[in-house]
């Protein structure tokens, strides 16, 4: 048995099983990975609709291909005419340093819909290799060897 008072990583010890099954549960129910959204947008239906929460500048920089441009200001008034309430939403904003598709979720949940973030944001998705849509077409990017497995469309985790 190890220590647990001289390890760094454990000064906090690990919480109960139940408590760290709630706590993952719990991530899973408001977060979706950039890998599970590129597998369930590539099946043809996904069950859900797929936002980009960013300003027009960053969108026409590039966006994941098939999702609907709904920038976090122009929720309150644009909402309601572009998504169904009865349809989950995923939402993306730029990558782990942003916190604008938290406040995106925030204001859809707020209105009364489902939703999740798209953990990674744009920024993971085009580090694990997926397409992206510009005003020219359709860039692809070879998968960052950091982030994503080479030569797999998954990582199987």
């Amino acid at each position: 048995m190890t220590n647990t008072t001289t390890s760094p990583a454990l000064r906090v010890p690990p919480a109960a099983p139940a408590q760290a099954a709630a706590f993952f549960i719990a991530r899973l129910t408001f977060q979706a990975d950039v890998s599970d959204v590129h597998a369930s947008l590539q099946s043809g239906d996904p069950g859900f609709a797929l936002v980009d929460s960013r300003a027009a500048a960053a969108w026409e920089q590039g966006h994941v291909p098939g999702a609907l441009h709904l920038p976090t200001a122009d929720i309150p008034a644009r909402a309601a005419s572009m998504l169904d309430p009865a349809v989950p939403v995923i939402i993306y904003c730029w990558g782990p340093g942003c916190d604008g598709a938290t406040r995106a979720a925030l204001a859809l949940a707020q209105l009364g819909y489902q939703v999740k973030e798209m953990i990674g944001g744009i920024e993971y998705w085009i580090r694990e290799g997926f397409p992206t849509e510009t005003a020219t077409g359709t860039e692809q990017h070879a998968p960052d060897p950091l982030t994503a497995p080479i030569g797999s469309l998954t990582c199987a985790c």
